[in-house]
């Protein structure tokens, strides 16, 4: 996973970041049979939520390999569910509260 933030200028100091991007290659669900689209779908709808209400720390760009410390999560979530949990995880990982190992 990697996350970029854009909006910065050369030499002086930056602004407000307008567009903060993630890039995931694999998300590997063993164990759940949630229609994947609907997952990325909510991942994506809560991950922006929680981006634009809570932020993230302007220290960045990020990039993490490994997004673990995952709570245990039942098997029989619905795809939303799954989606939120994951973003949740995801953003506490950008947040420094959650576990990203790289």
């Amino acid at each position: 996973m990697g996350v970029t933030r854009s909006g910065g200028t050369a030499g002086g100091p930056a602004p407000a970041p307008r567009e903060i991007r993630v890039d995931i290659g694999e998300l590997v669900l063993d164990g759940f049979r949630a229609d994947p689209d609907r997952v990325a779908a909510a991942f994506e709808h809560e991950l922006t939520r929680l981006v634009r209400e809570r932020g993230v720390p302007a220290d960045g760009p990020w990039t993490a390999d490994v997004l673990s410390g995952l709570p245990p999560l039942p098997a029989g979530l619905s795809a939303r569910r799954l989606g939120q949990e994951l973003a949740r995880a995801v953003h506490e990982g950008l947040s420094g509260r959650g576990e990203v190992t790289s």
